[in-house]
């Protein structure tokens, strides 16, 4: 089976020398890797979310080419169709394929979250998104509220951020 450094590798290379994106899902992985362990994942549980994770902005170079942005709804709907193909050669179970996809293309959307991969996914990206972006200790008070919802995602957002 395809190991998740097997998967980052390949991310890596397709980044094409694109440090940001690069640095991005390293990152978002290392934060929702963090998470899925310490909130007690399962071991394929833990490793789709670490595959979403790394795959989860595979659809930002293109977004910039076709539209000038990589404006979260372009990323899950360009997304989804670029992990597939990203993982179709790839020895994982084909559940996992199919749930990877899913988190890839809901990446941005924060209404029904159905499974704690998808809520770690979210909150691993915005630990990142706040420090890139230079959000609002308001935005980061209110993504507390609002978006966080494990305990060690709340943990780390708190510390980080001083809230």
């Amino acid at each position: 089976m395809t190991d998740v450094s097997d998967i980052t590798v390949k991310m890596i290379q397709y980044s094409k020398g694109n440090l940001h994106d690069i640095n991005h899902f390293m990152k978002v992985f290392a934060y929702a890797k963090t998470i899925g362990e310490a909130e007690g994942l399962d071991s394929d549980t833990q490793k789709t979310l670490e595959i979403a994770a790394l795959l989860h902005d595979i659809a930002c170079p293109l977004c910039r080419i076709k539209y000038g942005n990589t404006n979260g709804k372009y990323q899950e709907a360009e997304g989804t169709i670029l992990a597939e193909e990203f993982l179709k050669d790839k020895s994982i179970p084909e559940e996992m394929k199919k749930r990877v996809i899913y988190l890839v293309g809901h990446h941005h959307t924060y209404t029904n979250v159905d499974g704690k991969d998808y809520q770690i996914l979210l909150e691993a990206d915005y630990l990142v998104n706040a420090d890139e972006s230079s959000y609002s200790k308001e935005n980061i008070q209110n993504a507390m509220e609002q978006i966080f919802h494990t305990k060690t995602g709340s943990t780390l957002l708190k510390t980080i951020y001083q809230i």
